[in-house]
């Protein structure tokens, strides 16, 4: 008898370590009376982001004017943050109208996949986007031998590339971790982070690498980014005339507000693991990251960008003509 009741503890304590099939999503409050606000304004912001975007690629891509290296990269920038913010905002609005905040491990390892992935390509993309401006404005007569389409495209699937392999590293350590019968996640979406808590096993080796990737992806663009944006600012305090140093700030102006928002959202979600916020408030930081920055985007984009002003209006204008 004593034989099976030791069985039968082994057994049950292995299901609860290694049989792990679900995950529990808090979200951003568990009051009943705010979640139906909660969804109006998350399915209003959402909708504004993907509609944002959109029309930025539907206009450089309808104008051959726009069909220019930085405008190419702008419309994959504008394509990724619909992706990363449509890997969050519509589980969290199913989640708010069902009532059910269940996912299967399966599902929680996708959407980690997915936003790893996306917010890879976001970094990525904004370095290239500097490295653009600093070879246009420092180099300027070597800016089409340099910036051609053969070497954009590679940018892009580079980015691509190291996107995938990042994500999928971190993705095949996950699989080897157990878990305890305690899955409650205090967010609105899985990161890896809020993963390896939950994590019975040994995560040494997860934290390790997600620290030193973090390092080589992180500081690295960043420090790229600074780089190049200190020798555009030198380079353009070097224009004799105050109207070519204006004409010279605008075009890269919105890039550096791009630019200080992603990182400046990353720098205050990220680090206040370290710090000494609550998961809840730590929840609520994520959305200027996860939701707000994609939204704002485009408006930045085509507020300082006339030929993409103009573009939009035309395109607008000529919808609802035709409707």
């Amino acid at each position: 008898m004593s034989l099976f009741s030791s069985r039968l503890i082994n057994n049950m304590e292995s299901e609860n370590q290694t049989g792990v099939s679900e995950f529990l999503l808090l979200g951003l409050s568990e009051d009943p009376e705010l979640q139906p606000l909660l969804f109006g304004l998350f399915l209003s912001m959402y909708l504004v982001t993907v509609l944002g975007n959109l029309l930025i690629i539907l206009a450089i891509s309808s104008d051959s004017h726009l069909h220019t290296p930085m405008h190419f990269f702008l419309s994959h920038l504008s394509f990724v943050d619909i992706c990363f913010t449509s890997t969050i905002v519509p589980k969290m609005l199913v989640n708010i109208q069902t009532g059910n905040k269940v996912i299967t491990d399966a599902g929680c390892l996708i959407q980690v996949y997915f936003f790893m992935a996306f917010i890879c390509m976001d970094n990525l993309l904004l370095t290239i986007v500097a490295y653009d401006r600093y070879v246009a404005i420092c180099h300027p007569l070597y800016y089409a031998i340099i910036m051609d389409p053969r070497l954009c495209g590679l940018m892009i699937l580079g980015s691509l590339f190291i996107s995938i392999m990042d994500t999928l590293l971190h993705s095949l350590t996950v699989l080897h971790l157990s878990f305890c019968t305690d899955l409650k996640v205090p967010h609105f979406f899985y990161e890896l982070a809020q993963i390896l808590r939950l994590a019975c096993s040994d995560t040494l080796i997860n934290d390790i690498l997600m620290h030193l990737v973090t390092s080589l992806l992180g500081v690295g663009p960043l420090s790229g980014i600074i780089f190049s944006y200190i020798c555009i600012v030198l380079s353009i305090l070097r224009i004799p005339s105050i109207g070519g140093k204006c004409e010279a700030f605008s075009t890269f102006g919105s890039h550096l507000s791009v630019v200080f928002l992603f990182y400046r959202t990353c720098v205050g979600v990220y680090l206040s693991s370290a710090a000494t916020l609550s998961p809840r408030r730590r929840a609520v930081a994520s959305v200027m990251n996860t939701v707000v920055t994609p939204m704002v985007n485009p408006s930045i984009y085509s507020l300082r960008n006339g030929a993409i002003k103009g573009d939009l209006r035309t395109l607008i204008s000529g919808t609802f003509s035709f409707s």
